[in-house]
């Protein structure tokens, strides 16, 4: 089996009014937690949704 195949390398990350960030969720694709995060923002909630790759720091 190889080490690569269940490998979730795309996070959504929201950020709550006072400036706590939870991981929402891992997916495999950019496109694919992109369309999570546009759909949890498009709800209308003041939280910011945002993607990114494991390893890359978060927007300040």
């Amino acid at each position: 089996m190889s080490d690569g195949g269940g490998v979730l390398p795309w996070l959504v990350i929201r950020q709550d009014d006072n400036g706590n960030r939870y991981r929402v969720g891992r997916y495999a694709t950019q496109d694919e937690a992109q369309a999570v995060a546009d759909g949890l923002g498009d709800r209308g909630h003041k939280q910011l949704y945002w993607v990114e790759h494991v390893g890359q720091t978060a927007p300040s």
